[in-house]
């Protein structure tokens, strides 16, 4: 049987599997909230696999690895930025956010906690903080797709366009089926696969160089300043310190995230935080250590052994899974970068429904319409989204590297600040988020342009931070329903489980 068949086998079983969970997760969505937000019944373990596996998206199995055998161990520090986020966000965020968005009229997506929270009777908050989830998505989203296109060509010799195109069509079709449950069951799976994946392509193929020491030394031979952390310091402003801040930057989009925030919203309560967090840290620092780890012994397998240096670094895990295993593992590891892709992509997509629903439709519709209805309008909306992300995608223009810290920028600066004062500052306003939104998300824009060298999210973050801040103290006036509604959070937060 030839090789490939095999690779398509396993493809076949991996895209059945997730439309059966999607299938299964449909039965269990019993109204609009349901869909949205699962009814706020997610197990710890579950919300913290779901939030890792949708954060990652395919650069996990493909930009990280590829940064690393391309650049070296410089690259990594934004793994170790996105190890700090993460523990951050969870100790930070999580708790306080599902307690205060319940407390907050029961809000179940981000704009309608950031209008319940401000008292903004104009929505002008909410309907823009939904834009600016629909635009940097549409971006996120042509990330995921731009990987799938690049897996097919690079491990099914197939089509490019094609590639992505099936890959956006089965996540749509469970997305739409099992909503947010569907999305989020199928994370778990997906999760597991990235990490067994991520483990054992580095493990076998080191191995087969005859150990980690012959790796080690296969590296060193030809090329030892990739060990370095520091490689170039002291080379002014394009140099190794602008490196060094611009990834560890990465960090701070971790608070302003919507398909990773939307996990903790759904929590059984707040208190599960605490052993959400610590299954999350576990799961994101051995899979971001794994991808370095795959980077490096690419760089000996390829380019120190007598096999070619690679042309594209972002396709070193697929192509060592090809070389290594039967084709029917490599079939399922390879599928395990389809995982990547496509977690991230059903996550984002449930949050552009939210948007689109909860935060512009029923805010211009006067009448309640039936669920129905919504649930009509906002897989028309994930449909549009995608489409528009489908058509930057066959364009090509940016590695998948580039596009996901643009989004991950966008989004990091316009909610980030906004999420941590709103459940740390009383005195926050709602001109003071507008006008902190607008300026972030402008400053990511105007600084990417710039092409300064420093990573745009530092800068917009700060901004929009400050603005923030400053608006709110000029604008602050006594309310008794925030200032009750924030008490109580911190009352629920801090009492013994």
């Amino acid at each position: 049987m030839s090789p490939q068949i095999f690779l398509y086998i396993a493809l076949g079983i991996y895209f059945a599997a997730m439309l059966f969970i999607g299938f299964i997760a449909w039965r269990k969505n019993q109204g609009h909230e349901d869909y949205m937000l699962g009814g706020r019944k997610l197990h710890p373990g579950v919300a913290a696999l779901s939030a890792g596996a949708s954060d990652m998206s395919g650069w996990l199995m493909m930009g990280l690895p590829g940064a690393i055998y391309a650049a070296g161990l410089i690259e990594a520090w934004i793994a170790i930025g996105l190890t700090i986020g993460t523990f951050a966000s969870w100790k930070l965020v999580a708790p306080k956010l599902r307690a205060y968005t319940e407390v907050s009229r029961n809000s179940i997506t981000l704009p309608t906690f950031f209008e319940n929270r401000l008292r903004d009777k104009s929505h002008i908050i909410r309907i823009v903080s939904s834009l600016v989830i629909l635009v940097f998505f549409v971006f996120y989203v042509s990330s995921t797709m731009v990987s799938g296109g690049v897996f097919f060509e690079n491990s099914f010799k197939g089509d490019y366009t094609v590639g992505a195109l099936l890959v956006s069509g089965v996540t749509i079709t469970y997305t739409l089926f099992g909503g947010f449950l569907g999305a989020t069951f199928t994370d778990v799976v997906q999760g597991l696969m990235l990490l067994a994946g991520l483990i054992f392509v580095p493990i076998v193929a080191a191995g087969v160089l005859g150990g980690p020491a012959e790796t080690l030394n296969g590296i060193n031979e030809i090329a030892p300043e990739r060990f370095d952390l520091f490689a170039g310091w002291g080379a002014g402003v394009g140099g190794t310190l602008l490196v060094i801040v611009s990834s560890l930057a990465w960090g701070l989009g971790y608070f302003g995230q919507p398909h990773i925030l939307v996990r903790y919203m759904a929590l059984r309560s707040s208190h599960d935080a605490k052993v959400a967090r610590r299954i999350g840290v576990t799961w994101t620092g051995l899979s971001l250590f794994f991808a370095v780890v795959a980077g490096f012994v690419g760089i000996a397998y390829f380019d120190a052994s007598k096999q070619s240096p690679l042309e594209n670094p972002e396709v070193v895990v697929l192509q060592l899974a090809q070389i290594l295993f039967h084709p029917l593992i490599a079939g399922f590891v390879l599928a395990a970068v389809l995982a990547a892709v496509m977690s991230t992509m059903s996550s984002q997509l449930i949050v552009c429904a939210s948007a689109i629903v909860e935060d512009i439709f029923l805010v211009v519709k006067k009448t309640p319409p039936s669920d129905k209805v919504l649930l009509l309008f906002g897989k028309l909306g994930v449909l549009v989204v995608s489409v528009i992300a489908l058509i930057l995608a066959l364009q090509r223009n940016d590695s998948i590297l580039q596009l996901v810290a643009f989004a991950w920028a966008g989004f990091g600066a316009a909610f980030g600040p906004l999420v941590l004062l709103s459940l740390y500052w009383r005195r926050l306003t709602r001109w003071g988020a507008l006008a902190g939104m607008v300026t972030g998300s402008a400053t990511v824009f105007i600084w990417k342009a710039m092409n300064t060298g420093l990573y745009e999210l530092l800068p917009a973050f700060l901004v929009s931070m400050l603005t923030m801040v400053v608006v709110s103290m000029f604008t602050h006036s006594h309310n008794e329903e925030i200032e009750a509604e924030f008490t109580r959070t911190e009352e629920i937060t801090t009492q013994p489980k």
